[in-house]
């Protein structure tokens, strides 16, 4: 059991998983980190190379969700996520 004592950052995985698992290219991911920087922050290695935790993964399905599917603008998305995040941290 010694896989349960380690932390999320072990459960991260590298851009170009994280476009495959979600179907978000590789671009779209950074732009929406940089558009939704409050709520999508994967964290970084050493060497400044992006790792998305299941946290983020689930954060870009709902982006993707709000975007794509309920058709949200960048600022709906994000007032959307404002309200998800707050009652999030409430609960």
């Amino acid at each position: 059991m010694a896989n349960d004592k380690r932390g999320k950052a072990d459960q991260a995985v590298s851009i170009s998983v994280a476009s495959r698992i979600t179907g978000v290219e590789v671009h779209t991911l950074r732009y929406w980190e940089k558009e939704f920087a409050e709520f999508l922050n994967p964290v970084r290695t050493d060497g400044g190379q992006r790792r998305y935790r299941p946290e983020d993964i689930q954060t870009v399905f709902l982006v993707k969700r709000l975007l794509r599917d309920e058709m949200f603008s960048i600022a709906g998305a994000r007032r959307h996520l404002s309200f998800a995040f707050s009652l999030q941290r409430s609960a």
